[in-house]
């Protein structure tokens, strides 16, 4: 197992992990390495000392837990990582818990508020114009920006 130092062209630091150099390089031409905060594919190397995880499993020094090869890692490695860390869970478990009515949001929204349709927790893209609109009749809703790593299942 190949651990590398990556960063996003703006300027997010994260790690990644990889079989092999060739695997970096394989998945990195097919748009498969993104950064977990922005989504952005435009990933490069961060000069590192290299570390390898030969061991079927290994215990995380600074948490206790057993870390195997299947375990991703995608904590950006900034000045305070658990922050970024974090947000990525909460973003993560927002996904789990929500429809995703897409496009559809604003009138998703409207139907519940007005009783035409059963209350759930959903999720979806709107206007900023049309967000404040929501506000304005009274709908809660909380503009908020999911990192693309949140919608996918960990690799």
């Amino acid at each position: 197992m190949k651990v590398l130092d990556l960063q996003c062209t703006s300027g997010h630091t994260f790690e990644g992990w990889f079989g092999s150099e060739e695997d970096f390089v394989s998945q990195c031409e097919r748009s498969l390495v993104q950064c977990p905060l922005c989504g952005d594919a435009s990933v490069h190397k961060k000069p590192s000392a290299p570390r390898l995880n030969l061991s079927a499993s290994r215990q995380d020094k600074a948490t206790g837990h057993q870390v195997t090869p299947l375990e991703v890692v995608a904590a950006p490695a900034a000045q305070d990582h658990s922050i970024s860390a974090a947000w990525l869970a909460l973003a993560r478990r927002i996904v789990a818990n929500t429809d995703d009515v897409g496009d559809r949001f604003a009138d998703e929204a409207r139907k519940m508020h007005y009783g035409e349709t059963e209350e759930r927790a959903i999720r979806g893209r709107t206007t900023a114009h049309e967000a404040r609109e929501l506000l304005d009749e009274g709908i809660e809703v909380l503009p908020l920006l999911l990192p693309p790593a949140a919608k996918e299942p960990l690799q």
